[in-house]
Formats: C-alpha cells, sequence, structure tokens
C-alpha cells in the first residue's frame, strides 16, 4: 500500500478530511508531529504541512529544525503540498517572505479562483504571503490575495483550511475555548461537504502529478 508522509504542528490540528481522503485512496497517511521532534528522513518523498499557530519566520527551536528539513528536502525534489502555517514555511523555503495583516482573517470566507469559481472556506491567521519568484497565484478573498499557489506542478500553497471538518472545528474550539474564533453550533454540513469534494479533486490532481514526478 503506497504511503505519504504528513507533518502536524500542533496537538488540535490534525489531518482531518485529509485522512478520510487518504483512506479513500488506500493510502498510508504517515503522521509526523513536528512540535514533538518528529520529522521524517530529508527525501524527494511527496509530503502534506498542516498549520499551526506559530509565526513561520521565527517561533521554537523545531520549527527551524522544520525549516532546514524542508529546505533540504525541496532540495531532493519533494512534491509539497502545504497549508496555511505550511504554506508559509514552503514560501519562505521558495524565496519568498510573510508578514503580519493589518487584521485577522477568520471564519467562512469566500475564496475566488483565477477561473472565476469561488468557494466559502475556513480561515484562522493573521499572516500574509508574498509569493516566491516563478509561482503562479491561484485564489483570493478580499482581505488576503494570496490565498492559493502553485510553485511548478507539485508545490502547492493554501493560506486557508480545507482539512478542517466538522469534528476539528470542535476539536480546536475545545483546545482554544474563547480564544477560537470559528463557530460554534452552526449547521455548517453542506459547506463542509462542498469544501470536501474540492479538497478531494485537489489532492487527487496534486498526488497524481507528485507520482508521476517520483
Amino acid at each position: 500500500m503506497p504511503s505519504l508522509n504528513l507533518i502536524q504542528h500542533h496537538p488540535a490540528e490534525g489531518p482531518g478530511a485529509i485522512a478520510l481522503w487518504a483512506e479513500s485512496r488506500g493510502l498510508t497517511l504517515n503522521v509526523f508531529r513536528a512540535d514533538l521532534g518528529q520529522l521524517p528522513p530529508v527525501s524527494a518523498a511527496p509530503v502534506i504541512l498542516l498549520g499551526g499557530p506559530h509565526e513561520a519566520n521565527a517561533g521554537p527551536e523545531w520549527l527551524e529544525t522544520e525549516r532546514q528539513w524542508l529546505g533540504a528536502s525541496l532540495d531532493q525534489g519533494a512534491a509539497v503540498f502545504a497549508i496555511c502555517l505550511g504554506a508559509q514555511l514552503l514560501a519562505l523555503s521558495l524565496g519568498g517572505n510573510v508578514r503580519r495583516m493589518d487584521r485577522m482573517e477568520t471564519g467562512w470566507t469566500p475564496v475566488t479562483f483565477v477561473d472565476g469559481q469561488s468557494l466559502q472556506v475556513l480561515e484562522w491567521h493573521e499572516d500574509a504571503i508574498d509569493l516566491p519568484p516563478n509561482t503562479q497565484l491561484l485564489a483570493s478573498s478580499m482581505q488576503c490575495e494570496q490565498q492559493m499557489y502553485r510553485a511548478g506542478p507539485t508545490r502547492v500553497g493554501l493560506q486557508f483550511h480545507p482539512e478542517w471538518n466538522a469534528e476539528s472545528v470542535a476539536v480546536l474550539n475545545e483546545h482554544f475555548a474563547d480564544e477560537s474564533p470559528l463557530p460554534r453550533g452552526q449547521q455548517d454540513s453542506a459547506a463542509h461537504a462542498t469544501v470536501f469534494e474540492w479538497l478531494q479533486a485537489t489532492l487527487d490532481g496534486w498526488w497524481d502529478a507528485s507520482s508521476g514526478a517520483r
């Protein structure tokens, strides 16, 4: 059975809907907790990077270790699907910049793709990405232009959180309590289902491109 590495940065921010996608595709998801000092060996193996409540430019010592690991893996040709903090780390490794926004972007937010389609997605971030050279902007929101980008066929960054399903939101709200700006007690099942459909198609395309590159 093929396997896929995933890097988690916080105990309350797990793979969520990504785990459902991997299971449905017959993939074994290898979860590494970077915040606990766990990282796979440097290699060209495809990897998914999740988000977390840390500054991509600073943060704890383990995050610097991950930045070095990511740069070395990219040098090996690794395919990367990166979300929020992960997308910021990827952008930094590729020569981009991460900066603080005027105000935080949270909750259900419409993003618009370059083909004109739109999608309601969940957000929780206060940093924005200045894109690296030779990257393509794929989606934007009213408050944050850099919502999704691509650096070649196998490196994708998302500022929003398509992996957060209803269970993910419940865990985040429980962990962060009043600090969490995410919806509480809402019937968002239709919105989550639409995002999951988009996520599956997007991950399928990335995984196919990554498999072809190996």
